[in-house]
């Protein structure tokens, strides 16, 4: 079992991958749906750190689960992974 602790610090971990993830996808030229995505991204990290902050780690987690599978999905179409 996972305490809190455990879960902030993944969740912590998570983010900077993230960060890092959107740091590849600069300079690329995007559709206005890849544009869509990318920014759908950029707010479920956002309420990652909403909720991390309120103590939801669950909820948290599953945020940044869901951002990280947006930019996957650009990286994928521009053959960046």
């Amino acid at each position: 079992m996972i305490d809190n602790l455990e879960w902030k610090e993944k969740i912590l971990k998570d983010i900077d991958k993230l960060n890092d993830n959107l740091k590849e996808l600069e300079g690329i030229e995007f559709s206005e749906k890849e544009k869509e995505a990318l920014y759908r991204a950029i707010d479920y990290r956002k309420d990652c750190k909403y909720y991390l902050e309120k103590g939801d780690e669950i909820t948290s987690f599953e945020c940044i689960s869901y951002s990280h599978g947006l930019i996957d999905a650009l990286k994928i179409i521009h053959d960046i992974i």
